[in-house]
Formats: structure tokens, C-alpha cells, sequence
């Protein structure tokens, strides 16, 4: 075990989460708003490493949780990207409010 206690990985991952939370609800950039979502799962993913260090330390079943939440979540940031590269090149904005004109 390391002397690290788990109140600071804990601490770290719940300012994570919360920055995400606040960039999530306050931009309007369409690439800020996925950079957001992305911090928010990275502080999952370090909740989920830390507590099978703690809980179950001969273990691994956190670890590859977490590899494979990240692997996900890289599969779904690509598409995303995809998704906004298509409304910049149709609206040259990529403003969450100039979105609702795709409609027409």
C-alpha cells in the first residue's frame, strides 16, 4: 500500500468531477462541453482504481474497469469529434446555441 492516503485521491477526483460539472453547464463550445464530460469520467475511472485498491488490494478488477471505461470513452470522443468537425463545416460555428438551425 502506498502512503498516500485515500481521502486524497478521493479529494482530487471530486474536484475533478465538479470542474466538469461547472465547465459541462456554463460553455457554450461544443469542444469544451466534451472536454468537460471527459473529466467528469476520469474522476470515475480514478474512483473506481482507488477503491479496488483499498477494498480489494490483491485485485485488478478496478484497474481494467477503468482501462476499459477509457477505452470506451476514447471510442466516444472520436465520434463526437466526427459529429462536430460535420456541424462546423454546415453551420461554421460550433456554438451550442446556433445547433437548433440544423433542423431547417
Amino acid at each position: 500500500m502506498s502512503n498516500i492516503p485515500i481521502e486524497a485521491y478521493l479529494i482530487v477526483s471530486t474536484v475533478m468531477f465538479f470542474a466538469g460539472v461547472y465547465g459541462f453547464l456554463t460553455r457554450r463550445n461544443m469542444l469544451t462541453i466534451l472536454m468537460s464530460l471527459e473529466l467528469m469520467l476520469n474522476a470515475a475511472d480514478i474512483n473506481f482504481a482507488v477503491f479496488n485498491r483499498y477494498f480489494f488490494p490483491g485485485q485488478m478488477d478496478g484497474v481494467f474497469f477503468s482501462l476499459f471505461a477509457i477505452g470506451v470513452s476514447a471510442a466516444e470522443t472520436a465520434l463526437a469529434i466526427a459529429i462536430i468537425i460535420n456541424i462546423y463545416r454546415n453551420l461554421k460555428n460550433i456554438n451550442i446555441d446556433e445547433v437548433n438551425k440544423m433542423k431547417f
